[in-house]
């Protein structure tokens, strides 16, 4: 897209979620220069509803953003939604959906005012004064239908016959009636026609027009002017039909005020009686009321009643399939069921979000038995058609095997038809009636006319919608079209039939977005074959013939026939196409071309396939046939050839694989393209589109390892087991409580203490026993009568001599609970196993199978336990994937450090799973998040890896020749897709490629090289796209766009590649989408220098100068999952899962590289805006998970620079307006960035004006780093921010050991977790290197030091050698109670080294408002810096820092001849104390020292040699009249000549010159400032100057915008001069800094922290965050007094014993209910607590319980009321224990349900999570309140002994 202007572009993917709440930006914008940017669909809709909400009235600008969304391009979809209903009061919900043909609608439904209101096709929907954007979030299209008892207030706007006005009382709910709020009729009044299908009612227009007209809508949300333009009706019906009337109405006196015309449209029902009753039967005259004419029902005052483009009789279609014959075709002649977002799936259904859903058009019934007599089109205004026409038409109906033979002709007009919209009628009409019977023919009109405008164009030859193409006529056969160039016809002038429900439309129907027009060489031949046989459509034979009316347009040269276009929804099945089985020879050289059109219908190999010359491949689609398999060694497509499996209306149902064979080193490479390839040169057509499943998803439950919370349990032993072998397990976790081994055979105090063990365990739970060796010597019949009882066991009374025993069972449960068996020992030494194996189940619903064995196997004892899921995992996920089949392959991303976690599986059926669940084969070695952690989203990913076209390389089983397999073991020449520039049309869609990409420069699995531009501004009309790949398992990376711009990459996956994986490659790159991308497991390549790791950057030196050794950590390893080579690119809601180096650069190639060298001026790229970046997921890499800044070499290597070209170098993103640096700044918006567990950072960036907002930095060895664009003079006064973010230092992913993770140590907890880069490594929240930076509205969460590592929320850069700017703040941040270290600046030491580079010693910050520090206005630096440090200052020994109030800013110092000078600076008052500064440019033509000082203060500045001959002094971040007094060292011999002037950075001039002249004592130099003046004291041999700034500063900048003051020495002196000086020329001391009162604030910042409760890749969901503590009686003896609840930052206490509820609307959070059961005192709790949970707590409630010291409950053997709240089994309480649940009450059982039932003697049950809030699965009512709210009720407070305190900070 396009950037326009800024403030703009950062809210429009805000805007563009339909079910988020927005707040619209006041912004001046101009409408008309919006417009002319090509920005995508949503977009539009987005800008056009911003229009009307900022203000733009004028209708003019309005209706130039109208006229460019009416252009948009709509892929239409195959089926519609089906109508979901629900039951609410009286009325029975119905929710609909449609599309809009040429209007892009959100879901615009919902209560304003009196009553609902509805939007409809080619309606602006209006918001008015009391509508608000809430309304436009409501979830779909409601009707309301009235039951059968009554109908008060309603169907007032239904208007009929005298004898039945209303609509109430006998409406079928099977239909979709539409009623609207309006006059009130009397109970019971019923309607005689009720049941028929009423259509909609239309208002009058503002003067005549004709019998059969209608009103043009409003013009696009316009709200000062009435609507003046008229269209015709849609739908033209004889008055005496028994059908459907459309007339016009004037909607009343309401109408005509101003205030009516901001009121939302609806729609207007009315089903008219029998002909002789009907009083609509009289042509209406001109502003006729038709209201008053029924029965004097009075209109609703606030309503419009539109255009009505909808049918009557609604009918469900099937969701899978192809198109339906019955698609409606609207008024603009277009098939109804358009998909208006490119989000939307098009494989015939369509998935809800979860708060509102766009909208659908459902397909109308077919309205033929309705119909009895014939249709007159109101076009034909003088006589009807001939008899021998009409005796045509007839027949043709009988022909095609229509299904309303008797009740509805085709009639051909002789006369031109009155508009396109009228013939298009009906067409429509006639078109239902085919859809309705059988197989039918597709026919079409004969003419297309029209009046007003468009009939002038069509006069003039133009057409109307002003496609390229004049508007010639329809045939009666598929695909005929008017044809210019071969482009894509308008939708507007398609009018077609297809074939029945479920059945897919034949190739080559009009009505598709994809449909283009047949060439000149298939005219001719159709007219030349056929003669003027026209009408046979779909391969029929027509009995009768007719000609087409002549042309109401002049006459063009006729021109030549060529093959029909391959344009509707199925290819294979276009009748023109000949089978073709072709066999299988490796040495063929196959050419598809000289307008050849071939089905290819079985499997075939060749030595290679060139389809050219107008040629045509079509994969035969065959859903129960075998698959087809095309193998060659290279297919090129170019010169007009077409490769076609399936289309985008009609996707490939089969399954076809195209295979590609042949070695490195066979056959000979074609130019332009390689070997082992699929190759698309100039001309050629790819056209791919398998079944496109459900491309990825986000895991909703977390993934433990082996399934089970605790993770599997196996143990094995052999020798060394004597004796009884016991594991117990808690039943409802799988967790191992306890083991033990008692040696019964020959110790016989050894049964007590299995009597002992068995006692202190919980009753209920899992006890697994196994004998090893021998057990029954000295086992006691005491202990096996115990046994007995305990356990239940059958046999342990009769155990013998090393007799194989095992039993698993509930301990206190009976014999039947048990699962026990043995074998007889003989002395053999082999017994067999005896195997006791029982199945149980978790409180989350887990089945998990307990396994114990005991044997002998050749003379050796086995005996071992093993713990593990049941009959597969289920995965809970985030969407929908019904998509996802049996036998498919997914892709588990890892939620820890290492990317190797990632984990496949494959699918096994599950008839139990829900729509968003699947059952996986095998075990997870790893733990997946499937949960937001800490208020940050680290839900992994899940991909399906599976399509059912498969585009594949044959490989060899191990690397060969040279493939370079000194880095690989396997063979990496795979094959590869190449796309050349001047292409006809690429698109793939459904597709997965595997074992593709070659390690050789330009073979990559799908390469756009040099294709320019491949959208609209490259005369494509279809942009090209790839949408929904699957990538993996392939050799060079995944996606390559080559000097491409305007492609769209969505829904793809690339998976285990190698090489950067999304890439841009030469830096011209621009307007390339990427949306919903995965990526992960991205490895090293060779190809380039930042491809590589460490290992292949030395080892490869073929390209660098003479003996040049490159450094790899600088050099190479960048290898990224997403390089982003130009910011000119929009990354949104994509992920990047794991790379070896980086998850996302941006890297800037100063000048164009490659074959791309000399498009853009140097430095183009780094002042170049970004484009859209939102919300984006990184995690899992190990250097960053996004990164912005360094760039490429883009020189060759020589003597002067010995690297590599193309080696990673350095680069400052610096963006601004049109990428002028000479206008202004342009910042760069990071929204919504989510980076976890990365090892290094989770996000760096260097450059100008980035602002990072609404994002989430968790786990990471640093969360995040902003480094400015350059040190001074540079830098241009940029900034960086982050505002609105979290910032989590170790969270509760612990992580798991294995998948190369290095590191596993103690957390600050104290558990064992994976740690990044190292044990010991610092981990900082937010790191600051140099500034200035901003940090506001932040959060920042367990940042604990630990004896190991220093881990700190605020941070700085370690052995930082650059400048830090004072002008660094934080403001508004929220430091919770589990951050341990606030600050840290370092100490020396590991990581930190010395501690002593000037940046180091420079560290400092501003503290704005107190949130760190807790004392406004403090600047926070590192103790020993005393160019800071006065009196005043409070010192913090853990930061190593100290708290300063007073006025700071820089000096920056050049220094030359010489350079290499260490600087020495003290402030006069601390003389004693000065500060040495080593410099940053060591080796450059000057030396740069930047101290930080104290303004007007007294300064001291020395030298370790001769002071430097030219030194230059510039005050930087002063402010007008800022000043310092500096005394610079000299030789007492020397001369000086001292300058001021203002010097131009960009330009490098200076102006404003002036001299300083010397003044006579160091006074009157320091004291007369207006005056320029310098002082030398001989004597000491200081030079005294006073620098002070004289120009206003603005914002960031350094400098004035006059350029930059300075000062400038130039000294003379002699070789010998000494230049030994005082400490201190400035006698007198200053007066001390004040001390800085403490101001911490009287009560909590209410506005501290991050607004956001958690940080997702779902925005619009918000959450709540729940904490539950309970208390059992371990707990309360380690003093503990309270368990609580704690929601968000209000927490709820209980002091006294028992079980605590709180209840909480899962609609809007309200907390509604709380009680205490008390478990001591009360006889009767557990019938409490099930009253309670049974008949108080409310449907779509969340229940959070609590627990102190839980006692013996009578009758609470087993709670089983607790399943009610979603556990999966009844809960049995734990004396003593502590119990914990998070449940929901309600119809659904949402994946978040967590319990936890501790025994008295384990940790007390503690739980935290973030709850959504509003899921679609709750269904909340339409009016719940999303906001949160606490109302704490003081019902029942009598009952409850807990307060609510203030929230922790």
């Amino acid at each position: 897209m396009d950037t326009f202007r800024s403030s703009l572009a950062w809210n429009l993917f805000r805007l563009h979620h339909c079910d988020q709440e927005v707040k619209f930006p006041k912004i001046p914008i101009s409408p008309f220069e919006v417009a002319q940017h090509k920005v995508k669909p949503f977009l539009l809709h987005t800008v056009l509803r911003l229009l009307g909400n900022t203000g733009v009235e004028s209708g003019g600008q309005q209706s130039k953003a109208a006229s460019l969304l009416k252009k948009q391009t709509i892929k239409p979809r195959k089926t519609p939604i089906k109508p979901k209903e629900e039951q609410s009061g009286r009325y029975t919900r119905r929710r609909y959906g449609f599309d809009i043909s040429n209007t892009f609608w959100c879901c615009m439904s919902g209560t304003q005012g009196a009553g609902y209101h509805w939007v409809q096709p080619g309606i602006w929907a209006v918001p008015g004064t009391a509508h608000s954007a809430r309304a436009d979030q409501k979830a779909g299209l409601e009707v309301l239908i009235p039951g059968q008892e009554q109908c008060r207030g309603w169907a007032g706007a239904v208007v009929g016959s005298a004898a039945s006005p209303g609509m109430c009382g006998r409406l079928s709910p099977g239909r979709a009636d539409r009623a609207v709020r309006g006059r009130r009729l009397p109970a019971g009044r019923g309607s005689a026609g009720a049941d028929r299908a009423p259509s909609v009612l239309v208002v009058r227009p503002r003067e005549e027009r004709g019998p059969y007209q209608c009103p043009y809508p409003c013009p696009w949300g316009l709200r000062t002017r009435r609507c003046e333009d008229v269209w015709e009706c849609s739908h033209a019906v004889d008055a005496s039909c028994d059908g459907v009337l459309w007339y016009k109405v004037q909607p009343g006196a309401a109408a005509k005020q101003k205030s009516a015309w901001k009121i939302p449209l609806a729609l207007f029902t009315i089903t008219p009686g029998s002909p002789a009753r009907s009083p609509h039967s009289r042509r209406l005259g001109a502003g006729e009321d038709l209201f008053v004419q029924a029965e004097g029902l009075a209109p609703a005052p606030s309503i419009r009643a539109p255009v009505a483009d909808i049918r009557p009789g609604w009918r469900d279609r099937p969701r899978l399939g192809g198109a339906s014959g019955s698609a409606a075709v609207n008024s603009a002649g277009t098939a109804s069921g358009w998909e208006m977002d490119i989000n939307k799936e098009a494989e015939g259904r369509q998935t809800e979000r979860r708060s509102g859903s766009c909208l659908r058009l459902p397909a109308p019934a077919c309205p033929c038995p309705a119909l009895s007599c014939p249709v007159r089109p109101s076009g034909c205004p003088t006589a009807w058609a001939s008899s021998s026409n009409r005796r045509r038409a007839e027949s043709e109906d009988r022909t095609a095997g229509t299904g309303c033979r008797s009740s509805i002709r085709r009639w051909v007009c002789s006369a031109p038809a009155p508009s396109v919209r009228a013939a298009a009628a009906v067409s429509r009409r006639a078109r239902d009636c085919v859809g309705a019977g059988r197989e039918g023919s597709a026919f079409g009109l004969a003419t297309l006319s029209g009046e007003g405008k468009a009939h002038k164009k069509l006069q003039q030859n133009q057409n109307p919608f002003k496609e390229k193409c004049a508007i010639r006529r329809l045939r009666a056969k598929p695909g005929s079209t008017c044809c210019g160039r071969g482009r894509p016809r308008g939708p507007g002038l398609q009018v077609a039939a297809a074939g029945p429900l479920g059945t897919r439309r034949p190739w080559g129907t009009p009505g598709s977005r994809s449909s283009s027009c047949p060439s000149r060489r298939t005219r001719r031949r159709s007219r030349c074959r056929r003669g003027t046989r026209r009408g046979a459509a779909n391969g029929s034979s027509a009995s009768g013939r007719y000609r087409a009316p002549p042309r109401p347009f002049a006459s063009r040269p006729r021109r030549r026939c060529r093959r029909p276009s391959l344009a509707g929804p199925c290819p294979e099945a276009a009748p023109h196409l000949a089978p073709w089985l072709p066999g299988s020879d490796t040495r063929r050289a196959a050419v598809v071309g000289r307008g050849k059109a071939l089905r290819l219908e079985s499997s075939a190999t060749f030595h290679s396939l060139v389809i050219r010359d107008g040629g045509m491949l079509v994969f035969a689609d065959r859903p129960h046939g075998p698959p087809i398999t095309l193998r060659a060694r290279y297919i090129l497509i170019h010169d007009g050839g077409e490769l076609h499996i399936g289309s985008e209306r009609c996707p490939y149902a089969s399954r076809a694989t195209i295979s590609l064979y042949g070695r490195a080193a066979e056959g000979v490479a074609v130019e332009g393209f390689g070997q082992k390839f699929v190759g698309v040169g100039r001309g050629g057509v790819l056209e791919l589109h398998g079944r496109r499943p459900r491309s990825w998803t986000l895991l909703d439950k977390t993934l433990h390892p082996g399934g089970l919370r605790h993770g599997p349990y196996s143990s094995e032993r052999r020798w060394g087991s004597r004796g009884l072998n016991l594991r117990v397990l808690d039943s409802g976790t799988a967790r191992l409580l306890a083991a033990g081994r008692f040696d019964t055979h020959l110790r016989p105090g050894e049964g007590g203490r299995l009597r002992a063990f068995l006692a202190r365990q919980p009753p209920g739970s899992v006890v697994a026993a196994a004998v090893g060796d021998s057990a029954a010597r000295s086992l006691t019949p005491e202990t096996r009568l115990l046994l007995r009882d305990r356990l239940g066991s059958r046999f342990i009374a009769h155990l013998g001599y090393r007799q194989p025993w095992a039993l698993v069972g509930i301990l206190g449960g009976d014999q039947l609970s048990v699962a026990e068996d043995k074998r007889e020992y003989h002395g053999n030494g082999t017994t067999g196993l005896a195997i006791a194996q029982r199945d149980f189940l978790t409180y989350d619903g887990i089945r998990f199978t307990v396994t114990a064995f005991s044997g002998w196997i050749k003379g050796v004892p086995h005996n071992g336990f093993k713990v593990e899921v049941s009959k597969g995992i289920v995965l809970h996920l985030v969407d929908e994937v019904t998509s996802w089949l049996p036998g498919d392959r997914i892709v588990i991303a890892s939620t820890d450090y290492s990317m190797h976690q990632a984990e496949e599986f494959n699918l096994l059926p599950c008839p139990e799973c829900k729509s968003n669940q699947v059952k996986i084969d095998g075990s997870p070695l790893y733990l997946h998040i499937g949960e937001v952690i800490d208020g940050v989203d680290m839900r992994a990913e899940v991909g399906l890896l599976t399509r059912n076209i498969l585009i594949q390389g044959e490989m060899e089983d191990s690397c060969y020749g040279q493939n370079q397999c000194k880095f690989f073991s396997f063979d990496t020449f795979g094959g590869h897709i190449k796309i050349l520039r001047n292409f006809s049309s690429v698109h793939m869609s459904g597709v997965e490629l595997k074992n593709m990409g070659q390690q050789i420069l330009g073979s990559y699995p799908v390469h756009f090289h040099l294709a320019e531009d491949v959208d609209e501004r490259g005369g494509y009309k279809r942009p090209a796209y790839l949408d929904n790949l699957a990538i993996h398992h392939c050799f060079s990376r995944c996606v390559a766009i080559h000097g491409t711009h305007g492609l769209l990459v969505k829904d793809t996956i690339g998976y285990d590649t190698l090489g950067h994986c999304f890439f841009l490659e030469d830096g011209t790159e621009q307007r390339n989408t990427f949306y919903h991308n995965l990526g992960l497991l991205t490895r090293p390549g060779t190809i380039l220098p930042s491809d590589r790791s460490e290992g292949m950057c030395l080892a490869i030196r073929s390209h660098v100068h003479g003996n040049y050794v490159p450094v790899p950590s600088t050099d190479c390893m960048a290898v990224s999952t997403f390089w982003i080579a130009n910011p000119n690119n929009n990354l949104i809601e994509n992920a990047a899962a794991g790379a070896q180096d980086v998850g996302i650069w941006y890297i800037f190639h100063r000048v164009p590289t490659g074959q791309s060298e000399g498009q853009y001026p140097e430095g183009q790229t780094e002042h170049t805006p970004l484009g859209l970046f939102y919300n984006n997921r990184v995690h899992s890499n190990f250097k960053a998970g996004l990164f912005i800044g360094k760039g490429v070499k883009t020189t060759r290597a020589n003597a002067e620079d010995p690297r590599e070209y193309l080696t990673v170098d350095n680069a400052r993103f610096r963006p601004h307006q049109d990428a002028d640096p000479e206008k202004p700044r342009v910042p760069a918006v990071i929204d919504g960035l989510i980076a976890f567990k990365n090892n290094d950072h989770g996000a760096w960036a260097r450059g100008g004006d980035i602002i990072f907002r609404n994002s989430g930095f968790s786990d990471n060895g640093i969360g995040l780093t902003l480094a400015s664009d350059g040190t001074f003079p540079t830098d241009e006064g940029s900034s960086l921010e982050v505002t609105h973010s979290i910032f989590v230092g170790e969270s509760s992913n612990f992580g798991s050991q294995g998948g190369q993770n290095s590191y596993w140590g103690k957390g600050a907890n104290g558990e064992y977790r994976t740690l990044p880069r190292n044990k010991t490594f610092p981990i900082r929240g937010f790191q600051i290197y140099d500034g200035p930076v901003r940090m506001a509205r932040c959060t920042f969460k367990k940042f604990t030091p630990t004896v190991d590592r220093h881990s700190s929320a605020i941070g700085f850069f370690m052995k930082n050698s650059w400048q830090i700017s004072p002008q660094n703040n934080v403001s508004q941040i929220l430091m919770e109670r589990s951050v341990g270290l606030k600050v840290f600046f370092g100490r020396p030491g590991q990581w930190f080294g010395n501690n002593d580079n000037d940046g180091d010693k420079m560290s400092i910050f501003h503290d704005l408002d107190g949130s760190v520090t807790g004392y406004p206005d403090t600047f926070v630096g590192r103790a020993d810096n005393y160019l800071l440090r006065h009196p005043g200052c409070l010192p913090v020994p853990r930061w190593n820092g100290m708290m300063c109030t007073g006025k700071f800013a820089q000096l920056y110092i050049q220094a030359r001849r010489p350079e290499n000078l260490t600087l020495s600076i003290a402030r006069a008052a601390s003389h004693s104390h000065p500060v040495r500064l080593q410099g940053v440019t060591r080796g450059a033509p000057y030396q740069q020292y930047q101290p930080v000082v104290m303004l007007e203060q007294a300064y001291v500045i020395q030298w370790d040699g001769r002071a430097p001959e030219d030194v230059i002094l510039y005050p930087i971040n002063f402010n007008r009249g800022d000043w310092l007094h500096v005394a610079l060292c000299y030789p007492r011999a020397a001369v000086f000549q001292v300058v001021a002037d203002i010097y131009l950075r960009r330009t490098g001039t200076v102006h404003s010159v002036q001299h300083y002249l010397a003044a006579p004592s160091r006074t009157i130099a320091l004291n007369r400032t207006h005056e320029r003046l310098f002082y030398f004291d001989r004597a000491s041999g200081y030079l005294f100057v006073h620098l002070q700034a004289h120009e206003a500063r603005e914002g960031h900048s350094y400098c004035s915008q006059r350029g930059c003051e300075r000062i400038k020495i130039m000294a003379h002196m002699h070789p010998g001069d000494s230049w030994s000086c005082d400490p201190n020329p400035f006698p007198e001391r200053p007066v001390a800094a004040q001390h800085p009162r403490p101001q911490r604030p009287s009560r909590l910042c209410r506005t501290c922290g991050a607004p956001q409760v958690a940080i997702t890749s779902t925005p619009s969901v918000e959450y709540i965050r729940i904490q539950i503590q309970s208390l059992g009686r371990e707990g309360i003896q380690s003093q503990l007094t309270s368990a609580f609840i704690k929601i968000n930052g209000t927490m709820f206490l209980f002091n006294s014993s028992g079980i605590f509820f709180l209840v909480l609307d899962a609609c809007s959070g309200a907390v509604v209910s709380r009680w205490h059961f008390d478990t001591v005192a009360s006889e009767n709790a557990a019938h409490a607590i099930t009253d309670y949970v049974q008949t108080s707590i409310k449907e779509r409630s969340l229940v959070l319980v609590c627990s102190r010291n839980i006692a013996d409950m009578v009758g609470s053997s087993e709670m089983s009321v607790f399943t009610r709240l979603g556990s999966a089994k009844p809960i049995i309480f734990h004396k003593g224990g502590s119990f914990a649940m998070l449940g929901y009450k309600g119809q659904a059982k949402p994946s978040w349900i967590k319990v936890l039932n501790h025994a008295g003697y384990q940790k007390a049950a503690s739980l935290q999570h973030y709850v959504p809030l509003k899921l679609k699965e709750y269904q909340c009512p339409a009016n719940a309140d999303k906001s949160l709210r606490f109302a704490f009720s003081q019902t029942h407070s009598e009952h409850i002994p807990a307060k609510a305190v203030a929230p922790w900070g």
